[in-house]
């Protein structure tokens, strides 16, 4: 198996239930054989059987020889070996617990008859947990997903926990919990309501809200269930059997508490709809909280990437999702791709298959991220994406198609959510935490009306004064920690002094033929936390796009400003 994978999951809750049930006879080897770079890390594995709560030890197997040994061809395989060492079962894939019930009885039977049966506890011993419980300091353990409260402050879920937090506008401190933190499937109020590793939410709008009676849907993502939410507490199921679909499941209309989910993983409001990002079958469902009915939206259930019509397309394990206008935007992670919906086509934005990975900023056709959990769509048609495995918070602009790097260093983002003052706040998932980045590192393009600025053709000086941020220094762990890029509009509005350098100084040369246009600046600087328990690295990016009137009575020199942070 490898944590990234949302059928190995599966089966880890398939397993529970014969582990409970023959625990006496049957011992479960976890063999965790990694799809991405990031998953071979011994302490990033230790965090997965953690947030998973694996209860059976797991061998590392980073380079895949024990896969290879076996002859696995997939993840998951499951392999079955009797008391005197033979394999005697091989299978891939889920959905079989019900024929390893059956295998694993004629196996006690026929071998207590022999005499090859010993009875006994499990030989399994667990390890002190990485980030306990109970010392207050992980007031949020493995938290998935962010969105705003209605009045003020947070809701976060905290999907080890089992619960869903309300945290006040500081994003830090806990205002209350929804859910009583024992895994299950019950609806009641915020103390007695159970939940199972929820993680996307979406604060329905308030007409919707008043008519159906609950104002937050929930992706319950293990119970396979959608939760309706009340500002109250009270937590109700409205989408959803709690048992896991398996199958192809027909187009068209069907009653929500009737009707089998599989891993829903996120969710956003898109033509006036609910939309689901269904990770365990590799769709997005819609669901419709007047009508408490839900169908398939797009993608055909085979794991891979393929742009087309919304049925006819193929997504992998979507489990982020954002709407900026008319686009859907979508973090399809098993692709390690960023995708969107239009026009009732689905479109990859970057991305190009299922062992296509990496972490290279830059165009769109040599771009790469590694299985993004988040993403967050900008009022300016950008998106912020959460990479999760690199570490990393991207920005892709499809005004110049180029994805780029604003932060990295971080553990393992699962979201990403831009406030209305534009402060950037990351769900950092393996930190247990909600961290707020560098102000000023998303800031929206002026607006062009503005008072132009006046230069005179000729030589002239562009200086940025950018002081570090409070409570950081310059990082040139990832290179030169300064970058300053330069273009204009037109392009030859500026003869000399367009392009990149690692300076706050730039010399250009101003052009005559043109008396007017835009120059654009875009600085940032690599910095990390000075005092930290875990640091954080960040990228502060600043643009100005500054409307320019060329005059021989014009200035030779502009100074651009960054806010002391």
């Amino acid at each position: 198996w490898t944590f990234c994978c949302i059928n190995c999951l599966h089966v880890l809750d398939e397993l529970r239930t014969l582990e409970n049930e023959f625990s006496d006879v049957l011992v479960v080897i976890g063999v965790h054989s990694p799809k991405f770079d990031h998953e071979k890390d011994a302490t990033a594995l230790a965090n997965a059987i953690e947030r998973y709560d694996i209860r059976h030890p797991v061998l590392d197997d980073p380079d895949l020889s024990t896969f290879y040994s076996y002859n696995a061809r997939a993840w998951p395989t499951l392999t079955v070996i009797d008391p005197e060492g033979y394999i005697v079962g091989m299978v891939s894939g889920e959905g079989h617990a019900e024929a390893l019930q059956s295998v694993i009885e004629q196996l006690i039977a026929e071998h207590e008859k022999n005499g090859n049966l010993r009875r006994g506890e499990s030989p399994y011993i667990p390890q002190d947990p990485l980030h306990p419980q109970d010392n207050g300091q992980t007031a949020l353990r493995f938290p998935a997903k962010l969105i705003a409260n209605h009045s003020a402050g947070f809701f976060v879920t905290s999907a080890a926990q089992h619960q869903v937090v309300e945290l006040a506008q500081d994003a830090r401190t806990i205002v209350r919990r929804i859910g009583s933190g024992e895994r299950g499937l019950v609806d009641g109020d915020a103390d007695t309501a159970q939940l199972c590793e929820p993680h996307g939410m979406l604060m329905l709008p308030s007409e919707t809200a008043r008519e159906v009676g609950y104002d937050i849907v929930v992706a319950d993502t293990v119970n396979h269930s959608l939760r309706g939410l009340e500002l109250d507490g009270t937590v109700t199921r409205v989408a959803g059997t709690g048992n896991q679909q398996h199958g192809q499941v027909r187009v068209g209309r069907h009653d929500a508490l009737h009707t089998e989910l599989t891993s829903p993983w996120d969710l956003a409001w898109y033509d006036n709809l609910v939309i689901i990002a269904m990770a365990g079958s590799h769709q997005l469902w819609w669901f419709d909280p007047v009508t408490a009915t839900v169908g398939v939206y797009a993608g055909t259930q085979m794991e891979t990437l393929k742009d087309g019509t919304l049925l006819n397309a193929a997504l992998a394990q979507p489990s982020g999702l954002s709407v900026s206008g008319d686009r859907l935007w979508i973090a399809d992670s098993e692709t390690s791709a960023l995708r969107w919906i239009e026009n009732d086509q689905i479109h990859t934005a970057i991305g190009h298959g299922l062992f296509d990975f990496g972490f290279v900023d830059g165009v769109r056709a040599d771009a790469l991220l590694q299985h993004p959990l988040g993403v967050c769509a900008l009022s300016d048609g950008s998106v912020l994406v959460a990479d999760t495995y690199n570490g990393a918070i991207r920005h892709y602009d499809p005004r110049d198609g180029r994805l780029e790097t604003i932060a990295q260093g971080l553990a393992e983002p699962s979201d990403v959510f831009i406030t209305a003052e534009n402060d950037v706040l990351v769900v950092e998932s393996a930190a247990h935490r909600v961290t707020q980045l560098a102000s000023g590192v998303i800031h929206p393009e002026p607006d062009l009306d503005q008072q132009p600025t006046v230069l005179a053709p000729g030589e002239a000086t562009i200086n940025i004064d950018f002081p570090t941020p409070d409570g950081q220094k310059l990082d040139d762990t990832f290179g030169l920690p300064v970058t300053v890029g330069v273009t204009s509009r037109p392009e030859s509005l500026l003869l000399t002094g367009q392009g990149t350098s690692n300076d706050l100084t730039r010399s250009v040369v101003v052009g005559s033929d043109h008396p007017q246009g835009i120059i654009t600046v875009t600085a940032q600087i690599a910095t990390c936390d000075t005092e930290a328990t875990n640091p954080a690295c960040h990228l502060t990016r600043r643009t100005w796009n500054i409307p320019v009137d060329v005059s021989n009575a014009g200035e030779h020199t502009v100074t651009l400003l960054v806010e002391d942070n």
